[in-house]
């Protein structure tokens, strides 16, 4: 498996038969220019997570690739003029030999006067290769056998503290760091070591596009 990160919580996840792009948000840069993407699974609707602006250029570039959403969220393209396929909390769907499957259902709690949203994460897996969990915006549903963790370091919904029992729920081996664009470079350095240390995870940073093999 490989990943490459754009930046936030934006990836290209590339099985040796699918290509699956995930939450191409406003954070997130570069992912606009990719072509022969299979799928775009977005976990909600928050701009971090889906700009809808070049969101729809993306797919006009990508005409065979499916787009996949929590329902709210696909609701909402789909009635702006995006058509997309919702994904319910425990459903999956097989496409081209990878198994796209979501848990959860509710985004994190920023504060008790913002209403919760739906949030599903995202466990992509292929035969052969590695587990991969993206969560989305929620520590709340760790699903088993996940192998390569995206750690959400920082966000208005996030403690350390939760974050560290979030890496350790999970147990997976590896793992790399994504919303990190509220961050500067020294910060994504503290939160990073924190994670490493009190989490016990191979926790990847990745440098620009540079993809990882996991």
């Amino acid at each position: 498996m490989r990943v490459t990160h754009f930046g936030h919580s934006c990836l290209l996840v590339e099985t040796a038969a699918a290509r699956v792009l995930l939450d191409p948000g406003v954070f997130s840069h570069g992912f606009e220019e990719l072509q022969d993407l299979d799928a775009v699974v977005i976990t909600h609707a928050h701009p971090d997570h889906v700009d809808v602006e070049r969101l729809e250029s993306l797919l006009e570039a990508n005409d065979g690739a499916q787009l996949r959403a929590e329902p709210a969220t696909a609701a909402s393209l789909t009635e702006s003029g995006i058509g997309a396929r919702p994904l319910h909390p425990g459903e999956h769907v097989e496409l081209a030999g990878v198994r796209i499957e979501a848990a959860g259902g509710r985004h994190a709690v920023i504060h008790a006067d913002i209403p919760r949203i739906g949030n599903v994460g995202v466990l992509l897996s292929a035969e052969g290769e590695p587990t991969l969990f993206h969560p989305g915006d929620s520590y709340e549903t760790v699903p088993a056998g996940v192998d390569v963790l995206a750690v959400p370091i920082a966000a208005p919904w996030a403690a350390l503290k939760e974050t560290v029992e979030f890496v350790r729920a999970a147990g997976a081996a590896t793992g790399l760091v994504i919303h990190e664009g509220v961050l500067s470079a020294p910060g994504r350095a503290v939160y990073g070591n924190q994670v490493r240390t009190l989490g016990g995870l191979d926790l990847r940073e990745p440098q620009g596009t540079t993809p990882l093999e996991f």
